[in-house]
């Protein structure tokens, strides 16, 4: 028996549900959920790529590529962005970032490159309004619709959780509303979803932990 549980389960990122999709990115082939992890490497910079999302995450996502991208485009389902009224302004300032509204990606396009590995070379468009498609030539692919936590398992726990179906962390702590029960990474974290953080915040609830410990004379 347990007398306290660190859940670090994590959170997986929403993919589109492309066939070529899911191969490319497992294949470093230029598809990716986190452009702040890989949208400084030489495969992207000076080359044409797009984010689809409408959020704040992608409106962030598709800032931060301006700086190293020729063309950053921006792939939205709807004529108008989710994202906050700052965010919007602060991408649509950059010269180097358009927004192509109503629009879905039907398909992935690759092709070998010289070495003889498959790269992303475009996407195929469906336009929501029309259904009319084109094809959008790109060097790289930025899928920015959103995570979703890992915590299917602990849906029936007691657990609280917020809005977006995160643990729900009281205070400044790791504490969840459960004595004894902690929560590290992604699995608490909708903002940040970065590894240095994830093993910060695992950091704090081993020290959470050790002192709930500590302060029952468990240990």
């Amino acid at each position: 028996m347990a007398h306290t549980v660190i859940l670090a389960t994590g959170a997986t990122a929403n993919w589109l549900g492309q066939e070529n999709e899911m191969r490319l990115a497992t294949t470093g082939g230029g598809v990716s959920a986190c452009a702040v992890c890989d949208g400084a490497l030489p495969m992207f910079r000076n080359q044409p790529v797009a984010v689809v999302g409408g959020g704040d995450s992608a409106l962030e996502e598709a800032t931060y590529l301006t700086k190293f991208a020729s063309t950053v485009y921006i792939i939205h389902r709807r004529d108008e962005l989710r994202g906050s009224k700052v965010m919007q302004e602060r991408l649509l300032s950059k010269p180097n970032a358009k927004v192509l509204w109503n629009k879905t990606v039907a398909d992935v396009l690759s092709a070998n490159d010289e070495h003889g590995h498959e790269v992303i070379t475009g996407v195929k468009l469906t336009d929501t309004q029309t259904s009319e498609e084109s094809t959008l030539e790109v060097g790289g692919l930025f899928i920015a619709i959103g995570h979703t936590p890992a915590t299917g398992f602990i849906k029936d726990s007691g657990l609280e959780f917020d809005a977006k179906g995160y643990v729900d962390l009281k205070g400044q702590s790791t504490a969840t509303n459960i004595p004894g029960v902690f929560a590290a990474g992604d699995i608490a974290d909708s903002v940040y979803r970065q590894a240095v953080t994830a093993a910060g915040t695992g950091c704090q609830a081993a020290l959470d932990a050790e002192h709930w410990l500590a302060d029952r004379d468990l240990i």
